[in-house]
């Protein structure tokens, strides 16, 4: 019995090395082309992919934005509900289906498309609808799947994995990535940095897009958009926050209120408890504190509630 058990798993070292094996003659010059647009990209590299192909969308993230190519995560599900405003046309996305059908991965394209967001496809299936609105098409197909059964997602994901470190590493070339740069992002390694970096050190305290609280939404529109931030801020006249919108909030408040949205302000849909830290917030704290909420990014106030700067997802990750 023991044999047979230790022969299951050789067996699946086997295939999943295999399915590895046979990414190589799949790739071609939409790989380089995938490389080039992340290199040019002047925003961030945006992954997204739902379920298994989501959590390696996740890794993926991670190991750009510690070579050296600013990334994050973004569930699709929850960009339907205000992450949508930390993409920009200046961003690209990777999205990732292993069947290039993913029903909520494809509600979330028309969205990237109208504002014209190049997408970098990562599928099986070069006829799928993912891979027809991809500016760039990866594919990475696998003839079968380590799992006796041919159902759960083994060789599909490492396969997804692996493709993703081979963008991570051709990017580090092309960036000429030393290991000084390494270094650079890995100061005693992340956990260490997070545990002794500040919200001091990394938050954004210029060009922050406030907006008051008697501003029409139609003109609150503009503000949030150039602000890059994906929302607005609400202060008082001596720089105490008095509260703060989302995109995700306009977006609903138009639906709501459709033709009477341009009457209403920013003050019937201000947030008036936002999340909130101060300057010696530990950036591991603030991580964790932004997935709870299933946020992207908190004000940095003082003991006295005055706006000092804001802290994004992207900020704790460099």
């Amino acid at each position: 019995m023991t044999k047979n058990i230790l022969e299951m798993g050789k067996q699946c070292i086997r295939d999943e090395a295999e399915a590895l094996l046979g990414l190589i003659p799949q790739m071609d010059d939409n790989f380089e082309k995938a490389v080039n647009m992340m290199f040019n990209c002047k925003g961030k590299v945006i992954v997204t992919g739902v379920g298994k192909s989501g959590h390696i969308g996740e890794k993926i993230a991670a190991t750009l934005s510690s070579t050296g190519t600013p990334a994050f995560f973004v569930n699709p599900l929850d960009a339907y509900h205000g992450d949508l405003g930390s993409i920009t046309s200046d961003d690209v996305v990777l999205a990732i289906s292993n069947s290039g059908s993913t029903d909520e991965l494809l509600r979330f394209v028309p969205k990237l498309l109208h504002m014209q967001v190049p997408i970098i496809g990562m599928t099986s299936d070069p006829a799928s609808l993912l891979a027809k609105y991809s500016t760039v098409m990866i594919k990475v197909k696998v003839e079968k799947e380590a799992c006796p059964l041919n159902l759960a997602p083994t060789s599909s994901t490492t396969s997804q994995l692996a493709m993703g470190d081979a963008l991570a590493v051709a990017l580090m070339q092309v960036r000429d990535f030393k290991k000084k740069d390494f270094a650079q992002f890995h100061p005693g390694g992340h956990l260490g940095r997070s545990l002794l970096t500040t919200a001091g050190d990394v938050m954004r305290t210029e060009d922050l897009p406030i907006i008051p609280e008697e501003m029409h939404l139609g003109e609150a529109i503009i503000h949030v958009s150039k602000g890059k931030l994906g929302l607005g801020i609400s202060i008082t006249d001596d720089n105490k926050v008095k509260g703060l919108i989302t995109d995700g909030d306009i977006r609903r408040a138009m639906e709501r209120w459709q033709e009477k949205f341009f009457n209403r302000t920013v003050g019937d849909i201000l947030s008036r408890s936002p999340k909130t830290v101060t300057k010696e917030t530990k950036i591991a704290e603030i991580l964790k504190i932004m997935h709870q909420n299933k946020i992207h990014m908190v004000l940095v106030i003082d003991s006295e509630n005055h706006l000092l700067g804001v802290v994004d997802h992207y900020s704790c990750m460099i």
